[in-house]
């Protein structure tokens, strides 16, 4: 295990293993929230009187209040350190979703939805800054592939179950249950995650949070792998903003037919974490990373024509949809690595950076999709545009010198099968 040099004695505790289940949960509370919304927006349309577009704004503001408090949490779990962070963003997370429970207009809701959004923040930015804490080399990359599976689980089955819940119990249910799953994450984090970092607010002084943002937007290596994965992860959050309108309000699906078929998107990244994590144990991260560009070009140029050609359908939509996320998964490991690697004494920017040009992604390709009239063009021209992207970022990340940290961190030869985990 290689330890942050400012790690406290306790630190050892977090097994790969436990640092992993830690790190899918965090992380999960930010899709989970996005995905049990998602069956219910055709529903709050009317509920409320209002219109698609205010609808699709209690996404656009949970996507912006994510994407940009997690520049915020990742510096201050720096200075303060990674529990207590990780609890008070929490605490507001479970406060907007008791607000969004009794929004009485969409305006509140809206409102609630971007804090809620500025609570979940913290899951990527923490969990990916423990990581780091804790891990380098091909275990690093190992664990975030094992966050990726088990993130795959949650909101893979979230679409359906909030379909489900909405039907029987009416949509205010959805955020009964994200208030429950909130408070069971408190619950986790309180007992189960042990400090990773030793208190120092000299990181979060205005001139030191600066000094190192500067370091990582002038780091072409850093840029070049979050922007990467910005294209490659953030289609999924243009998608869920467009999605719903398209199998639901031109396909005809139910919102529990919905649920399901958003199986295709989820169910794909799992099984290709699955993929992925049998094949960096003889490839390394690094080298299967082509295959998954791959996957995502042909993911993004079956949306650019066939729904240009040919009428909207679950499979012409879903199954290209499948193929970039079975992509994606090939991705994340390596290029969450590489985006931290060089970057130990600032593991919290780096990781909330990285996460808000993740976001970011999703945020920018969410806007631009809402500026076309027919959602079902947004999506051909949207996502293809974000599998481009990650591709020509890769390209430019393959093309930099590797700083001397992340030579140590991102092996690119696997001679020997990596250790079991603890």
């Amino acid at each position: 295990m290689n330890v942050h040099p400012t790690a406290p004695v306790a630190a050892p505790l977090m097994s790969e293993r436990r640092v992993s289940l830690l790190g899918a949960l965090l992380v999960a509370i930010g899709p989970i929230s996005m995905a049990l919304f998602t069956p219910a927006m055709t529903e709050i349309v009317r509920a409320f009187g209002t219109t698609e577009a205010a609808v699709k704004m209690t996404l656009s503001l949970y996507f912006a209040g994510f994407a940009l408090a997690q520049l915020v949490c990742g510096p201050l779990s720096d200075g303060f350190g990674r529990k207590p962070v990780a609890l008070a963003f929490m605490g507001i997370y479970l406060l907007a979703s008791a607000l969004a429970l009794f929004a009485p207009t969409i305006e509140f809701l809206i409102a609630a939805r971007f804090l809620q959004g500025i609570g979940a923040a913290v899951g990527v930015a923490i969990s990916r800054a423990i990581v780091r804490d804790l891990f380098t080399n091909e275990r690093s990359a190992r664990i975030m592939n094992l966050i990726g599976m088990i993130l795959g689980i949650g909101p893979a089955f979230a679409p359906t179950l909030g379909g489900i819940t909405m039907e029987l119990f009416g949509w205010h249910s959805i955020f009964a249950l994200m208030l429950l799953f909130g408070i069971v994450i408190v619950l986790v984090i309180h007992f189960m995650l042990v400090e990773t970092v030793v208190r120092d607010v000299s990181r979060i002084r205005p001139r030191a949070l600066i000094r190192s943002y500067g370091q990582l937007l002038r780091s072409g290596y850093f840029m070049s792998s979050g922007l990467a994965l910005g294209g490659a992860i953030g289609a999924f959050y243009t998608l869920a903003v467009v999605l719903p309108f398209i199998l639901m309000g031109r396909v005809g699906l139910s919102p529990t037919q919905f649920g399901l078929g958003m199986l295709f998107q989820s169910g794909a990244f799992f099984a290709g974490s699955l993929v992925v994590r049998r094949a960096m144990g003889v490839y390394g991260a690094y080298r299967i990373m082509p295959a998954g560009l791959a996957f995502i070009a042909a993911g993004s140029l079956a949306l650019a024509v066939l729904l240009r050609v040919m009428e909207p359908s679950f499979i012409i939509v879903m199954g290209p949809v499948a193929l970039y996320a079975f992509g994606a998964s090939f991705i994340l490991p390596a290029m969450s690595t590489a985006s931290l690697a060089p970057f130990p004494h600032i593991a919290g920017a780096a990781a909330a950076l990285g996460g808000f040009l993740q976001m970011g992604g999703g945020l920018v390709g969410g806007l631009l999709a809402a500026l076309f009239d027919d959602p079902v063009i947004a999506i051909a021209t949207v996502v293809p545009g974000l599998g481009i992207l990650a591709i020509l970022c890769w390209a430019w990340w393959r093309s930099l010198p590797e700083p001397a940290m992340a030579s140590v961190v991102l092996a690119r030869t696997a001679e020997t099968p990596p250790p079991p985990a603890e």
